[in-house]
């Protein structure tokens, strides 16, 4: 049998486009766009709050522990120095100014003392003195408490919710693309490895998820809590907010930068990691192949160097950041150093005070720790990004597994408009002039032509590699013929529903495949539930009674992977039971008893005898002695019929078959 061979690498997908990739994300994330709104509208809310925490340091320092001059609060001052007020109508403020009456200086009811003098007060009488300052400081270290138990409250919320759409998102995508590969054609999983498949549904779905709850709505935030500093240190002084400013060209240069660099290493992380989960998935599968020819160190070397690539992307994402993140920090020294300076110089000449320069240092850290925030989460960001590349690559892929129903003109129709019903019976199958290719220009049938009956037994036999299995694969429509037509009750195959055609027929093969269920489930296969006394009439029919009752659990008994721990005979005899439980209107054979001793050989062909009789058959036959019986035998030859008939007639012929014959013998 030919196939369609040659592994495809992962490349580089060339320039990426980010936002497109996340227009692409919004069908699965449309539906939860309420709890996502949600988690905008409180990531505001606790923006507003760390906006606020800074200001209300401003009003502390500004209205009641260093205010500036020409306020009516407890200290006032006019133009040349700052006092602190005490009203005289108060008695204990007039006790204590006539304590100290070289302090004080008295204008109508209002007594003032110089800043200056505080100091020279007892303490107890220096507190009594500004006691509404304390106050004043008191309901601000109170309001700022509150704030942060309500950002604690509301950043709670916020992950819970962003947790629930990021998870659903994330669950309705890797649903999307499960059932995308399952639709692919059979071709497609020849060049594309299990291991890379699994990364796709896996690792690089994990880290969409990620970028919805950790960087999607956090960047939002901090794109927020960054226009909202400048508009607020913009509306307290403008002229120092502009000096800040002055270094956010270097800060978005460098991001940007840094972002392209650290893109392209994120790709080839994700290629590493998928390549290395294939080396893993080969070595587990042919361990015993590697073991048998002692190939344990130079699959190990190829491991190592595949491992060393993966090690070396590593440590260029590494050295970006390490680049990356010191600038960061150097960058916002130097703003500190600016507000420092400019500010500073404000405040000795009494033009800034001393509240809005501490809310500028306050502000000026939070305006970077966004921009680093940013910064820290590139790796998720362009993981992320590289993961939704490969994977809507994979959505891409219009390698669907067959193409729409057609009509007789050739048109394209539903499935219901084909006028098919499931109970219409299989009574004839024709293959009319068909060639079938695999790669264009290589054609592994040739002008294939014969017809079957419902009840007839037909053999296909001929060398390795003459076209036998793939003339299989055209009944079940694995594949569609490159010419000619597969007619089923001489209508095309391509017009009949495909799970309709499919539950009509039963393919046992070589080799067959048992799912890691118990037997039970192996055997029906989402079958309608069936009776005890059905499941039975099966395994008496398919000889698998005998191995069952074996078996610690019976029918119940769950398998390991593939099957492992059935030996091949038990395997294909449960793979006959699975056939008999569909109840098939015609059965294939893929040389069911190829690899079996001839005990469980005896077991199985008269399973395959109970499984055939009554039913239309085809048996692609590696031994001749299984075609014998059969009522046509064809012979096949580098993808044309050379010989037909019954077997004493081909021998009679002593032609190809008769050639066959005498080799085997």
């Amino acid at each position: 049998m030919f196939s369609e061979f040659g592994y495809a690498e992962e490349k580089s997908t060339g320039k990426p486009y980010d936002l497109r990739l996340l227009k692409r994300l919004m069908p699965f994330v449309r539906p939860y766009r309420t709890p996502l709104l949600g988690a905008l509208a409180l990531v505001m809310m606790l923006t507003a709050l760390e906006l606020a925490l800074p200001y209300i340091t401003r009003i502390a320092v500004d209205r009641y522990i260093v205010p500036p001059p020409a306020t009516h609060t407890g200290v006032s001052g006019d133009g040349k120095g700052r006092y602190a007020d005490a009203e005289m109508s108060d008695p204990e403020m007039a006790a204590l100014v006539r304590k100290y009456p070289d302090f004080f200086q008295i204008t109508g009811t209002t007594a003032r003392i110089p800043l200056a003098d505080l100091p020279k007060l007892d303490r107890a009488d220096l507190m009594r003195l500004r006691r509404d300052d304390i106050r004043g400081v008191s309901l601000a270290a109170c309001l700022f408490l509150l704030l942060i138990i309500a950002d604690f409250v509301l950043t709670f919320f916020q992950v819970l919710v962003l947790e629930y759409a990021g998870q659903k998102a994330m669950h309705d995508l890797r649903v999307a693309l499960f059932t995308h590969i399952q639709s692919l054609r059979i071709a497609y999983f020849n060049r594309n490895p299990i291991a890379r498949l699994v990364t796709r549904t896996t690792n690089d779905i994990q880290n969409m998820h990620e970028l919805f709850t950790s960087v999607l709505v956090a960047v939002f935030k901090d794109l927020f809590l960054l226009v909202g500093i400048m508009a607020v240190m913009l509306g307290i002084r403008w002229q120092l907010a502009l000096i800040c400013f002055t270094l956010l060209p270097f800060v978005v240069f460098a991001s940007l930068y840094f972002s392209r660099l650290a893109r392209n290493v994120f790709r080839t992380l994700r290629i590493k990691t998928a390549e290395i989960n294939t080396r893993f998935a080969e070595t587990i599968a042919g361990i015993r192949v590697i073991q048998l020819f002692r190939q344990e160190q130079e699959n190990a070397r190829k491991f190592r160097e595949l491992n060393h690539e993966f090690y070396a992307a590593g440590m260029r994402q590494i050295h970006i950041f390490a680049v990356f993140m010191p600038l960061i920090e150097v960058l916002t020294a130097l703003s500190l150093a600016l507000v420092i300076c400019y500010g500073g110089q404000g405040v000795m000449s009494e033009e800034v005070t001393l509240g809005i320069l501490v809310a500028f240092i306050s502000y000026m850290r939070m305006f970077f720790r966004p921009i680093r925030e940013i910064a820290e989460k590139y790796n998720i960001l362009q993981n992320a990004m590289s993961s939704a590349e490969r994977i809507f690559m994979i959505l891409d892929t219009d390698e669907r597994e067959v193409a729409e129903p057609v009509s007789e003109d050739g048109e394209r129709q539903r499935a219901a408009e084909s006028g098919l019903q499931q109970n219409e019976r299989i009574e004839t199958l024709v293959f009319d002039r068909v060639s079938m290719h695999y790669r264009r220009g290589e054609d592994v049938l040739r002008e294939i032509s014969f017809q079957v009956r419902a009840g007839e037994t037909i053999a296909i036999v001929g060398p390795t590699g003459s076209g036998k299995t793939s003339l299989i694969n055209l009944i079940i429509r694995f594949y569609d013929p490159a010419s000619g037509r597969v007619l089923i009750n001489g209508r095309d195959t391509r017009a009949w529903d495909l799970p309709t055609l499919r539950r009509k027929i039963a393919l046992v093969t070589q080799d067959p495949f048992l799912f890691s269920e118990n037997i039970r489930e192996n055997i029906i296969q989402g079958k309608a539930e069936i009776s005890a006394q059905e499941m039975d009439e099966i395994l008496a029919a398919s000889n698998c009674r005998e191995l069952v009752r074996r078996l610690p659990q019976g029918a119940e008994t769950r398998l390991s992977e593939g099957g492992a721990s059935l030996s091949s005979g038990e395997r294909q005899l449960i793979s006959i039971a699975r056939a008999f439980a569909r109840d098939p209107e015609l059965i294939i054979l893929d040389e069911a008893t190829s690899y079996i001793d001839s005990e469980t050989e005896v077991k199985i062909q008269e399973a395959l005898s109970n499984l055939m009789r009554g039913r239309t058959a085809i048996l692609v036959a590696h031994r001749l002695s299984t075609a014998r019986e059969a009522d046509t035998i064809l012979v096949l030859s580098r993808g044309r019929i050379t010989e037909a008939g019954s077997h004493e007639a081909l021998m009679e012929k002593r032609g190809v078959y008769f050639k066959l014959n005498q080799l085997q013998r």
